[in-house]
């Protein structure tokens, strides 16, 4: 036999360095050929022809990160080819994990061809390449050792498919090639030769079991047959299977007596269990009809229970039905005929408690529809509704004749109310605590019947009404009685007063104390009553104003630590009376009675007002102070009455005010029936003094108020002051300058910290220096008349023609220059004088003269400045006085 090319060592050498560097080594290389054609009928390929390429079996050592791996080796199916020089270089590479299939071609008849199908190969269309082997002992020696690698190294074989196994094991026994294996070292992949008894144990071990080996070896001893002799070996098992099978229907065939007997034995095993069949069927019958029976008896036993529970059940609900009918006598007689005096209130609430619970489990919601239609249920209604009005009717009637009762006692004992010489502060404390007595039966009397709520206010209303006028009435006669306090002067602005008249006015704080005081008193008195009302009568409006909150703007509210607390100490009888929003209908109602509980109070309010006016209308600014603290303060629903008290008597307040602002505008504008005035009038100064007095009565929020009043006065003496100035315009602009600084004068220190003020002292600086300005160019222009003329006649032509065409116009020539200087500046000394000296004439105030001046000798220097320009300009050659030897003629005067 030819040497096999798995044994050239110089292929496997050529093998190795066309993969070196790959880390890789060469199990075993065989030299193949190449080609994708199939064999036709001819035996002949058909269309490519065979290309030499060289199969290498090659493998590497990967070490694994798991600990429990250890080493992973990779075996690969190599495909190389010869490059132009003869040398051999990778063509392609297979991995033999990826072997599913080995199949030799059956059109080869040589048996030297085979395919190797890989399950990764992306395209499975294209028909794999074939490998030809030089002989069927290279195919059977690279096959072995492609089988193997994948089972020592990768745990599985491929399909093997046109190649026998025996024979491939017969080969392997028979020849003893050396074939080259791979064992895993630490270092790696090693190539070692394996001998033929080691080949031997491999082939046996991959292929035929020892077992298995000797079975067919003592087989084919039995049959003194050759190796070669396998057809002859199977027909003669074949014929051996038949003579077998035949010798098995004649056994069976001898056994027909056996087979009669046991049908015999059937036929009665079966005629028993047809008898049987029938005996249970009868049975059956018989268990279905006692079935039926004792399911009978069930139902009427458990329709005969059934029954007996729920007639037990009727009994208990006719039981609790009937003592839900039943009207305990105690509390029958109470609801009747029963007393309202203090001591029983405890049984008369238990009995409201009870007839509203009876009302209540009477009602649909609470009691079976079924058993609201029944005829002792209507009747039983029925008498409830006659306890529920008979009782209503006698509670409203006592309620009424008691809070009558007790207003009459506490009006009929004098020592309730101020006297002479005594103010009394108002105390309805018992009021309160014997009221409270009766809070829960108000509160059972609406869950009752809401309806007789409103006869109870009105009469509770009423009979308080009476109580608080008369408190309020003594106690406003008492607190102007025992008030001293001189009136002070209602005329301020008239010019025939005397001067010493406003200046020296009395001190009047004790009239606003006394307003204050009141306003102290009866406001939160006023506020808790509203809300002790809201709360004892049931009105459901959220929390009122607390006990001693800011109902005087800061200090302490109460007037009685006792009776403000208007806790009523009940508890709300049902839902709807704990809703903690308020309802449009009962906010309108509580203000209808609150406007019935405290109407005409508002009376003796105004009378302290008036007589506060009287004595000093100035003190209306402070009241109006006190007043907007108060209302600011009252924030609460319940006080929604005293709020438009106290809003009345803000107007009431303000109104008298305007009526003092008026009368002291009617004052100033008295001023214009003179003929002829000088000097500063006597309302400016006046005034001065007037809004002193005004800025110390300031409180609170009547800031606004004096400001109108500011604004009002100001206006009308500004507004006389300009009529009073056209009735002699010769004077008008000395008269205005006069009063308007008498105005700034007198008014420097209160416009500095009041805004108001600070507005009109610019309003009649600036009328000042108008009029300044106004009176000191007439001056001017009446001594130096024809000086300023001349330039004016100039200034009007510099519009119309040139410059140097003015001196060429009559009347403005060089020579009438010349004269018109000579007649002005001449004795210009003695013009200043004269001058000085008019500005001295007519003036009153002798403080303003300095100022005039010096505003008079600065508008003279303005205006003969430009004098001097002009001549300048239009008159180059001729030579006047300097501005700067008038400013020293000035100065030196």
């Amino acid at each position: 036999m030819a040497k096999s090319s798995a044994d050239d060592e110089e292929l496997r050498r050529a093998c190795e360095a066309a993969i070196e560097g790959t880390k890789q080594k060469i199990v075993m290389s065989i030299r193949v050929a190449k080609s994708r054609g199939i064999w036709g009928k001819s035996g002949r390929l058909g269309r490519n022809m065979a290309k030499p390429r060289v199969l290498a079996l090659s493998g590497r050592t990967i070490i694994c990160a798991v600990k429990s791996k250890g080493q992973e080796t990779e075996a690969f199916l190599r495909v190389l080819k010869y490059s132009s020089g003869g040398v051999l270089e990778p063509a392609k590479l297979y991995k033999l994990k990826h072997l599913s299939k080995v199949e030799v071609v059956t059109n080869d008849p040589s048996g030297c061809t085979f395919t190797l199908g890989f399950d990764n190969l992306r395209s499975q269309s294209v028909a794999p390449p074939q490998w030809t082997m030089r002989n069927i002992d290279d195919r059977n020696h690279l096959l072995l050792c492609i089988l193997n690698i994948c089972k020592d190294v990768l745990g599985c074989l491929p399909k093997v498919v046109g190649v026998d196994i025996v024979e491939m094991a017969l080969w392997a026994k028979e020849n003893t090639p050396s074939v080259t294996t791979q064992r895993n070292l630490q270092d790696g992949p090693v190539a070692t030769t394996v001998p033929e008894s080691g080949m031997k144990v491999t082939v046996e071990k991959e292929l035929v079991s020892q077992v298995e080996e000797e079975d067919i070896e003592a087989l084919l001893g039995t049959y003194v047959m050759g190796i070669g002799e396998a057809e002859a070996f199977s027909e003669r098992l074949r014929r051996e299977l038949h003579a077998l099978e035949a010798a098995n229907v004649h056994a069976i065939l001898e056994s027909e007596p056996l087979v009669d007997e046991v049908l015999q034995g059937l036929e009665a095993a079966t005629s028993c269990v047809d008898d049987m069949d029938d005996w249970l069927g009868m049975f059956n019958v018989k268990l279905r009809h006692m079935r039926e029976d004792i399911e009978s008896i069930e139902s009427r036993n458990n329709k005969l229970e059934m029954q007996s529970v729920n007639n037990k059940s009727l009994i208990e609900e006719l039981d609790k039905l009937l003592e839900r009918l039943c009207v305990p006598s105690e509390y029958a007689a109470c609801l009747t005929g029963g007393s309202f005096d203090e001591a029983r209130m405890l049984q008369n609430v238990e009995a409201c408690e009870w007839l509203t619970g009876a009302l209540r489990g009477l009602q649909v919601p609470n009691l079976d529809p079924s058993y609201a239609k029944m005829r002792a249920v209507k009747d039983k209604r029925a008498e409830l509704e006659k306890l529920k009005a008979t009782f209503v009717r006698r509670a409203s009637e006592f309620l009424r004749n008691y809070f009558a009762s007790l207003v009459d006692f506490m009006i009929g004992d004098k020592s309730y109310f101020s006297q002479r010489g005594q103010l009394k502060r108002p105390d309805h404390a018992d009021l309160r605590y014997k009221c409270r007595t009766y809070a829960r039966l108000l509160q059972h009397l609406k869950s009752l019947d809401k309806s007789c709520l409103g006869p109870l206010r009105k009469a509770y209303c009423s009979s308080l009404n009476l109580l608080l006028r008369r408190e309020a009435r003594e106690f406003a006669n008492e607190l102007r009685a025992s008030t001293k306090a001189s009136r002070n002067p209602t005329v301020w602005l008239e010019a025939s007063t005397g001067g010493s008249q406003s200046g020296n006015s009395a001190d009047t704080s004790a009239v606003s104390d006394a307003y204050a005081k009141m306003l102290t008193i009866f406001i939160p008195l006023l506020v808790d009553e509203s809300s002790f009302f809201a709360h004892f009568m049931c009105f459901e409006v959220p929390a009122l104003a607390p006990p001693g909150g800011v109902a005087n703007g800061g200090k302490s509210g109460s007037y009685d630590d006792d009776t403000n607390d208007d806790d009523l100490g009940i508890m709300d009888i049902d839902d709807n009376d704990s809703k903690a929003g308020k309802t449009s209908a009962d906010l309108q109602s509580l203000n209808e009675s609150l406007q019935d509980l405290l109407d005409g109070i508002q009376e003796d309010f105004y009378a302290v007002v008036d007589w506060a006016y009287k004595i000093d209308p100035l003190r209306c600014i402070s009241m109006h102070g006190i007043t907007e603290r108060y209302l600011s303060g009252q924030k609460a629903d319940a006080a929604g009455f005293v709020r438009l008290l106290l809003g009345a008597l803000e107007s009431k307040i303000s109104m008298q005010f305007s009526k003092f602002v008026d009368e002291a505008c009617h004052q100033i504008e008295r001023n214009e029936r003179n003929v002829r005035q000088m000097g500063v009038l006597s309302y400016i100064p006046r005034f001065a003094t007037l809004a002193t007095r005004m800025e110390q009565y300031i409180q609170g929020q009547s800031r606004d108020l004096v400001d109108q009043a500011y604004t009002k006065f100001v206006s009308v003496m500004f507004a006389t002051l300009e009529k009073l100035a056209q009735t002699d315009p010769k004077y008008a602009d000395i008269f205005l300058l006069e009063n308007y600084a008498a105005f700034q004068n007198s008014l420097y220190d209160l416009a500095n910290v009041v805004p108001t003020l600070a507005k009109f002292y610019h309003q009649a600086s600036e009328a000042y220096e108008q009029a300044c300005t106004r009176h000191i160019s007439m001056i001017i222009y009446y001594q130096f008349e024809r000086l300023f003329q001349f330039a004016r006649k100039i200034e009007d032509l510099m519009f119309t023609i040139s410059a140097e065409e003015i001196p060429f116009q009559l009347g403005l020539s060089k020579m009438d220059l010349r004269k018109m200087l000579k007649s002005s500046l001449s004795g210009v000394d003695k013009s200043i004088t004269a001058m000085y000296k008019k500005l001295q004439k007519n003036l009153t105030s002798e403080e303003l003269l300095p100022s005039l001046w010096d505003k008079c000798k600065k508008e003279f220097l303005d205006k003969y400045d430009s004098f001097a320009q002009l001549v300048a300009k239009i008159y180059p050659t001729e030579t006047i006085p300097s501005v700067s030897e008038m400013r020293d003629l000035l100065a030196s005067m």
